[in-house]
């Protein structure tokens, strides 16, 4: 693994731990405004996933992952296989991002059809132009269940 996959990983792993204990991170160094636009992003890639809309979804997805993936349906596909768990949540809603050793971090919380809650942490990459768009996303384990 490279140094910097390894320190995101300890980095995401770090968020994990302290959404675990239900404490929210600081919003980090961008100004209000950057987070609600990172948020609009999350929540419109998940409901075009919800919806099957594959062109919609991997247009929020950062160049890197456009490159990675090629096309929407490859996109999808991935999507379909590692990921199922932000279509089939019964809610998804955005916690407080964090800015963590330079990377922007935005957590959803996502409550699964059985009440368990497990959290999507999506890495955030500004592009050419100024968009904010999706780098990453892993999904972590909550020790919440929901009510």
């Amino acid at each position: 693994m490279s140094a910097p996959l390894a320190r995101a990983a300890v980095a995401l792993a770090a968020f994990a731990a302290a959404l675990a204990f239900a404490q929210a991170p600081p919003a980090g160094t961008l100004p209000a405004e950057e987070w609600r636009a990172i948020r609009s992003i999350v929540l419109a890639q998940r409901e075009a996933l919800v919806a099957g809309d594959a062109a919609r979804a991997f247009s929020h997805a950062s160049d890197g992952i456009r490159v990675q993936f090629g096309d929407a349906e490859t996109f999808m596909d991935m999507v379909d296989r590692s990921y199922r768990a932000l279509v089939e949540a019964r809610s998804a809603d955005a916690l407080e991002g964090a800015v963590i050793d330079g990377l922007v971090i935005q957590p959803l919380r996502l409550v699964m059809p059985d009440d368990t809650v497990l959290v999507a942490l999506y890495t955030m990459e500004r592009q050419r132009g100024g968009a904010w768009k999706i780098a990453g996303c892993v999904i972590a384990p909550s020790t919440l269940r929901a009510v």
